[in-house]
């Protein structure tokens, strides 16, 4: 039997107390990029322009989110390397640049040695008495002090030390915490859903099987991390993916019957919830980014899908970013909160 919704859990205090961990995290999202930015103020104005590197190669789990804001930017060649080691042809001209907030595992300890072995830049953002730290230590090498283990306030931090080497935008990180403190007031659980978008959201994504596409790089990227929450809370599939690969799925999805009985044997089966498109608008205005976003909801329309939007337009690149994701993550959690998965885990326990 598939997960019943009960949209009155997402205006109970008792239901809502039971992520409460989860909707504090967020709301505490753009805290922490404040947290972030004062805690590596002093390693931050000790950079400042230099030759440009060859290359830059970004380490580590969260080497995708520096890619998705420097590849359009970035001067010099920019490689994202998730991977153990290092590539070959990294050495002494280029740069190295570590995000690992919660410390890191073997395969970032391993790109980090192999940096400082073979004499690349480096800077390392991660928390300053971690083994990671003290592998980082070398001439050529600098440590951005964590607070946290928020890979978005942490990749903030990031950017802003490229920028003053020169390799990379201007980020100011009171833009994205006010943006992510903004998305925490419109989705705060005190909020009723006839006012709370991600409430909204959570409600109309609770029958379905979510699509989700965001059409720049960065929104691409949000969406991955919003299905990865949507999967989490509520243990049903969700895709994040280009739409070479969505519409497909929307193309094989069968018009509702509109005469089937919905107390019908199997009416509530799992395999009875229908995809929804999810998009994530960033205000990317790119022709191509509008075509595709135009076949998308044809084609879900002509097939009798729901089609849902967030929207994140206001503000810099990163504070977009961390408005789409954010709101996503809300309603995740929402979601969640009322398929009663919170409860669940509980009685589990």
């Amino acid at each position: 039997m598939a997960d019943s919704f009960d949209d009155t859990r997402l205006d109970n205090p008792d239901a809502l107390a039971t992520a409460d961990p989860l909707l504090r995290r967020l709301a505490e999202s753009g805290a922490r990029v404040r947290l972030e930015a004062g805690g590596a103020g002093q390693a931050l104005a000790a950079l400042g322009p230099d030759a440009a590197p060859r290359a830059i190669v970004a380490a580590g789990a969260d080497a995708r989110l520096l890619r998705a804001v420097l590849e359009p930017w970035s001067p010099v060649p920019f490689v994202a390397w998730p991977g153990p080691s290092l590539p070959g042809w990294a050495g002494a001209l280029d740069l190295v640049i570590v995000l690992a907030p919660a410390g890191g595992d073997a395969q970032t300890a391993s790109a980090v040695r192999e940096a400082v072995r073979r004499g690349c830049a480096l800077i390392t953002a991660c928390p300053p008495h971690s083994v990671l730290a003290e592998l980082s230590q070398a001439r050529h090498s600098t440590l951005l002090p964590t607070q946290t283990d928020d890979a978005l306030a942490v990749a903030v931090v990031m950017l802003q030390a490229l920028h003053r080497l020169g390799v990379g935008p201007e980020i100011d990180a009171d833009d994205v915490a006010r943006a992510l403190d903004e998305v925490a007031v419109a989705c705060s659980p005190q909020r009723d859903i006839a006012s709370n978008p991600a409430k909204d959201l959570a409600f109309a994504l609770a029958d379905s099987l979510p699509l989700v596409w965001g059409g720049s790089v960065l929104a691409a990227r949000a969406a991955r991390r919003v299905a990865e929450g949507l999967r989490r809370t509520t243990g049903r599939p969700a895709l994040a993916a280009d739409a070479a690969h969505l519409l497909p799925v929307l193309e094989a999805t069968r018009r509702r019957d509109v005469f089937a009985d919905p107390f019908s044997d199997g009416a509530e089966t799992e395999t009875s919830l229908r995809p929804s498109l999810l998009i994530l608008d960033d205000g990317t205005e790119e022709a191509t980014i509008r075509e595709l976003r135009g076949r998308l909801t044809t084609t879900a329309t002509s097939h009798d899908v729901r089609c849902q939007t967030i929207e994140g337009t206001a503000g810099p690149e990163m504070a977009r970013y961390g408005s789409l994701l954010t709101t996503g993550l809300y309603a995740a959690t929402y979601l969640g909160i009322g398929l009663s998965r919170d409860d669940e885990e509980q009685a589990g326990r």
